[in-house]
């Protein structure tokens, strides 16, 4: 059985193209598109097998935004995708749409240690539940539970859910972007969007002039990238800040999504962002804030909290659950 996979972001679209060899899947093509250059999935699925000379019968997409009755509304992208019209339009038997979580979640099984950074080693609970936060383009969030063999996972749409304070700056930050959004959601805070949300409210906050340099560079590229850059060369006192910021936020609500799924099995830490900056989440400052819980602060130091390294996480798992998963009977 050959398969497409594909991880499907805001930013950039991942296809790869395998064939499933007893229980083992074999890449054939893999290939990368800037999304919003097109008009959809469709169009790309269809210039990727014309590039490959590539034939599938199953194909399975892990997309950021919510999925009801196998279609979706892309949040970070003007598409509609619908999975019957996928199948019709490309002449695949089956397409699945998965939350990209999810995806990363079903990819997780096929990591090695070499693929994470362990944050905190914890105690991990062979059947307990598992996380998993990822901040990119968006924040997503995801509940896991394990099958016996390997986690299975549970979409949801944390990430929108209401930002929380927990100090001073923090609420005058939130007044500040209510301001400018209305409701203020985690992802306003805890994305590549949310960098430059931060770095905003700083700059005004110091009343700091912004450096020529860093100005260019943002409107040049990646305003988040120019940030996150100048932070980690410390060329930039404000993106310091804002990036320091950022690991505490980050390991809040870390925290918050490990409470709410019980996850003795561990939180894992994906996305684009997190890989970047890892020595700044080693400090200790994403732990201490993961674990600012009160009286469920023991219990939070117990969790395993694990940076998932390999950007393919989400690819490989749309890969495992067209072919394993959702496999025909």
């Amino acid at each position: 059985m050959k398969i497409i996979a594909g991880d499907i972001g805001g930013t950039s679209t991942r296809l790869a193209w395998f064939e499933v060899a007893g229980d083992a899947l074999q890449k054939r093509a893999e290939e990368r598109f800037p999304s919003a250059e097109y008009s959809g999935l469709e169009a790309i699925v269809r210039k990727f097998l014309e590039n490959h000379g590539a034939t599938c019968e199953r194909a399975c997409f892990g997309i950021s935004g919510p999925i009801k009755r196998r279609r979706t509304e892309v949040t970070n992208l003007p598409w509609v995708i619908d999975a019957a019209e996928l199948e019709a339009g490309l002449g695949i038997e089956r397409v699945s749409l998965v939350n990209d979580l999810e995806a990363n979640a079903y990819g997780i099984a096929s990591l090695g240690k070499e693929d994470f950074l362990v944050l905190n080693e914890g105690s991990s609970d062979p059947a307990g539940n598992g996380a998993i936060i990822s901040a990119g383009t968006g924040l997503g969030e995801a509940g896991l539970i394990r099958d016996g063999r390997r986690f299975r996972s549970f979409p949801s749409e944390g990430g929108h859910a209401s930002f929380a304070p927990t100090s001073e700056l923090e609420v005058a930050l939130l007044v500040f972007l209510r301001q400018k959004f209305g409701h203020v959601s985690w992802e306003r805070v805890l994305s590549g969007p949310g960098l430059v949300n931060l770095y905003t409210f700083l700059r005004e906050q110091e009343s700091s002039p912004e450096p020529a340099w860093l100005s260019e560079q943002m409107k040049e590229g990646d305003p988040a990238s120019a940030i996150t850059g100048a932070a980690l060369d410390e060329k930039c006192a404000v993106c310091v800040k804002v990036l320091d910021l950022f690991v505490r936020l980050y390991g809040a609500e870390a925290g918050n999504l490990g409470l709410k799924m019980m996850a003795t099995g561990g939180v894992f830490v994906g996305g684009g962002i997190a890989p970047r900056i890892r020595n700044r989440l080693q400090t200790g400052e994403f732990l201490d804030a993961f674990a600012d819980k009160g009286r469920m602060g023991e219990l939070l130091q117990g969790m395993p909290v694990k940076v998932i390294l390999n950007d393919k996480t989400a690819l490989l798992g749309a890969a495992l659950y067209a072919a394993f998963v959702d496999a025909p009977a």
